[in-house]
């Protein structure tokens, strides 16, 4: 991640991030990678972060299914996604750690290639009205030896008018500190690399209408800078409980590593070496402890004692489990997906309530992923007629998700059976709906009364 300035002195344009912005991107980053801010001895990270964002992502792009036909240039342009959308789930658990994700296809020896970039390693510039990103930087480094050479691209939409500006810098010291590189050096020309020399500084096109990139951003409202269009992390609204249950956690283990029994005894009861020093069992060093020689109770005999105090086990992991819930909530996922649903009991309408909350979660990022699937396709259209890679034709893009983690099948289809069974609505209509048939098809394929058995 380049600091905000340098990027600013070099493409003479303002990045539009606020401090408060990018100090939670940062933050949010650290927190997946088990680098929070809380963590020290004693208190460990349960990589809760990183458990939310996966299981977020699993239930996001479970049997999704993403088809583009219609035309020959359609069948280029699903081969071009087909490395894409293998690492989909990848790609969409990045975006629910830090709150977005930047897809930017390219074209490279006649190919079409899509490069992704997590939020806070691009930089975005410019937003029109309705909060869409149509202006921003992406950075490309290469490392050799000792240098570091640094490509930024800044492409940009104004109107009807699309620049695209690369430059090239070289750094002599590739210093990295915490994710942030501290100097891209001085400019150079694009054709001091090999892989760039055929990149151009500067190109315009006329007649545009979108961006040739797309942006899948975590639809939550943004409660750390309300100013900012960008998407926040799905645990933005969680970081203080997060912060709790891994200090409740580290507090649970002291409780337990503080009440390991332990074997207090004169030096009488071990065994002695040459020296006359007691020889613990090996292995067992610290169940034992030596109390030395010549230690006796009250009652004159050799000391002995068994330390073995009660656990409280089952307080610090109620404490620890309600905290989980509480991280649930506040991420958009269902009670026990995280927590021991069996620790705190629930009502069926709370389970419920819970389940519903995980599924319109789940739902509107589904929405806010297929919108950007969709420009990502636009972009790779725009780019194959560019540069000429295919001949003109229909790209339909369909989108398809498993409903069965959004909805509860079973009580909709009981549902169904007793709108029909009241006749508000048709045998057809269920068949139809159930089976996968057209109206025509289920009233063909339904059974003769006289064959329905009772």
């Amino acid at each position: 991640m380049i600091q905000y300035e340098n990027i600013q002195k070099a493409m003479g344009v303002d990045i539009a991030v606020s401090g408060s912005m990018s100090n939670a991107i940062h933050r949010w980053s650290n927190m997946y990678t088990n680098r929070a801010p809380w963590l020290k001895d004693g208190v460990k990270s349960l990589n809760l972060p990183a458990a939310i964002c996966t299981e977020m992502a699993r239930l996001v792009t479970m049997e999704s299914e993403v088809s583009v036909t219609g035309s020959q240039r359609a069948d280029m342009i699903a081969r071009c996604l087909i490395p894409f959308l293998e690492k989909l789930s990848v790609y969409v658990e990045y975006a629910c750690s830090t709150g977005g994700i930047l897809f930017k296809p390219y074209v490279s020896g006649g190919r079409v290639f899509i490069d992704v970039a997590k939020t806070g390693y691009f930089y975005p510039v410019e937003f029109d009205s309705s909060g869409a990103i149509t202006g921003a930087i992406s950075p490309e480094f290469k490392r050799k030896g000792k240098k570091l050479y640094t490509r930024l691209e800044y492409q940009h939409l104004s109107g009807s008018r699309y620049v695209v500006v690369n430059k090239a810098f070289m750094s002599r010291k590739a210093q990295v500190r915490n994710d942030d590189i501290i100097n891209i050096g001085q400019e150079i020309r694009l054709e001091e690399v090999p892989e760039w020399a055929d990149i151009e500084p500067y190109v315009e096109f006329g007649n545009a209408d979108r961006t040739l990139f797309s942006y899948f951003s975590i639809p939550i409202a943004n409660n750390t800078d309300p100013e900012s269009p960008l998407g926040v992390s799905v645990y933005a609204r969680a970081e203080e409980q997060i912060k709790d249950a891994d200090e409740q956690y580290g507090a649970t283990i002291w409780e337990f590593r503080s009440k390991e029994t332990a074997v207090q005894a004169a030096r009488e009861f071990f065994k002695k070496d040459r020296q006359g020093n007691a020889v613990l069992p090996k292995g067992k060093e610290r169940l034992y402890h030596d109390m030395g020689a010549n230690i006796s109770d009250i009652t004159g005999k050799p000391f002995f004692n068994v330390y073995s105090p009660e656990i409280r086990d089952v307080s610090f992991f109620n404490g620890y489990n309600r905290i989980i819930q509480k991280v649930e909530f506040n991420s958009g996922l269902a009670y026990g997906t995280l927590s021991d649903p069996q620790t705190v009991e629930k009502t069926a309408e709370e389970i419920k309530v819970s389940k519903q909350r995980s599924y319109a979660t789940v739902k509107s990022i589904q929405n806010s992923l297929e919108n950007a699937i969709h420009d990502l396709v636009g972009a790779i259209d725009a780019w194959m007629t560019i540069e000429g890679l295919a001949p003109p034709g229909v790209v339909d893009v369909s989108v398809s998700w498993d409903d069965s983690l959004v909805t509860d099948k079973e009580t909709e289809r009981q549902q169904d059976r007793q709108d029909v069974a009241i006749g508000a609505m048709g045998v057809d209509e269920y068949r139809a709906k159930w089976y996968g048939e057209t109206i025509e098809q289920a009233r063909r394929n339904l059974p003769k009364q006289n064959t329905v058995m009772e």
